[in-house]
């Protein structure tokens, strides 16, 4: 099976980010990792691999090495642009819809038209104990209408999209007493009293596929950043861990800031490492050694040349899908990318044959954001932010390329497989 036809599994079977964190945890499983919980004591064996887990969402992992130097981490994040279910969600008229609210900037009208459901998480009050349960309605449950043409005559001309008032999921007539809290209750066979908590959020239910004249295109849900997450996975998985100690650091929340206790500016990632050092023995000046022989890939994705608006795109940093990984740069260090962090990264690629393309946003056009600077303002490392180039960015359904994701996991596994070393302030030498 083609890593892209196992990146569109992926993505179909996970349909929130517990979902997503827990595929991880079993794929890591899977391969001879141990969970390790934060609550817990940790012993830590050399040539051994361990895992984490943070809210159920963020996922770090990583292989204890027999001398530690240092880090080779790769970030991503597994959350997406989508629409979050409120609290007390039926809003009951001629219909039912739900009262719902955006996570993330998305392109609203892509939502619309399409078959959605409902995934995420419930707690339950159970013997005494509050317990946690995945949701997946899986089946078309839900629909965001657009209005017809006839009554919106100016729809083509550039509609505005209100999230209150034009988003609103349409789920039955309102002839019924069937709650959305009834169908959570019946998919999980729980007691709908007994629910406490719930995190739910809506889906697009249309599975991913290989198009192109000569299929060297995928189209899916969540490619941003579901294409790093899975490529890095692998690259993880399938690595000769003889180099510094690799760790796969997968983030919830960087759609909507980072700013939580699983994101990209908690305490996690700088948690885990100094309990890696803790367990090698090293104590606080040997884990800042490490540090200062550590790097960080930092993997969003990027923005590919669009077919009908090249106009948009930077006049010489061009990227295209299947071109090869993205180095993204920004003056205002949006993007962490340097000269150092940079010609680290293209002497890992040059060793196995990958080329590379440059992204700078156009110099009028303000653009997005990554988890690189702000992770580095808790780990501060080599960082270089990279992405797989992609159309349609936040879009519903975005599409990417093939040979680009194989392209990832080879980058991956041998950036995993490394070791730098650090020459005095100036010198870096890769073993």
């Amino acid at each position: 099976m083609s890593y892209t036809t196992q990146l569109i599994d992926f993505i179909s079977k996970c349909p929130s980010v517990y979902h997503r964190a827990d595929a991880i945890s079993k794929e890591l499983e899977q391969n001879g990792f141990t969970r390790l919980y934060e609550s817990e004591k940790w012993s830590l064996e050399k040539g051994r691999g361990y895992f984490t887990v943070r809210n159920s969402s963020s996922v770090i992992a990583f292989f204890m090495p027999e001398n530690l130097t240092g880090f080779n981490i790769v970030a991503s994040h597994l959350d997406s642009p989508t629409f979050k279910i409120k609290e007390n969600p039926e809003m009951r008229g001629a219909y039912v819809t739900l009262n719902t609210e955006k996570y993330g900037g998305m392109i609203m009208s892509t939502w619309t038209d399409r078959p959605l459901s409902v995934a995420g998480r419930i707690l339950t009050e159970e013997n005494g104990k509050i317990v946690q349960k995945l949701v997946d309605i899986d089946r078309d449950l839900l629909i965001i209408p657009n209005v017809a043409i006839h009554m919106d005559r100016s729809v083509n001309d550039g509609k505005k999209f209100n999230a209150q008032t034009d988003m609103p999921p349409l789920m039955a007539m309102a002839d019924g007493e069937l709650s959305l809290a009834d169908i959570v209750a019946e998919r999980t066979n729980t007691d709908k009293n007994a629910v406490i908590g719930s995190d739910l959020f809506l889906y697009n239910r249309q599975k991913g596929t290989i198009v192109g004249a000569k299929g060297e295109f995928v189209s899916s849900p969540k490619l941003d950043d579901l294409q790093c997450v899975f490529a890095s996975l692998k690259g993880f998985v399938e690595s000769e861990k003889q180099g510094a100690c690799p760790v796969l650091a997968v983030f919830d929340n960087e759609e909507v800031g980072s700013g939580t206790k699983q994101g990209a500016a908690s305490t996690f990632l700088e948690d885990v490492l100094y309990r890696i050092a803790e367990g090698s023995s090293l104590g606080r000046e040997d884990y800042v050694r490490a540090l200062s022989q550590s790097m960080m890939i930092s993997a969003d994705n990027a923005h590919a040349v669009h077919p009908n608006r090249q106009s948009y795109a930077d006049p010489t940093n061009r990227p295209v899908i299947n071109g090869g990984l993205v180095i993204k740069y920004n003056a205002r260090q949006k993007y962490t990318s340097d000269g150092v962090s940079a010609a680290l990264l293209k002497a890992v690629m040059k060793k196995v044959g990958a080329t590379w393309q440059t992204f700078h946003n156009r110099s009028d056009l303000a653009g997005g954001s990554t988890l690189g600077n702000i992770s580095d303002t808790k780990v501060s490392v080599n960082t270089v932010d990279v992405g797989l180039p992609q159309l349609a960015m936040h879009s519903a359904y975005e599409t990417a390329g093939v040979k680009d994701t194989e392209d990832f996991v080879k980058i991956c596994r041998r950036f995993f497989g490394t070791r730098i070393v650090k020459d005095g302030d100036d010198t870096y030498i890769l073993e």
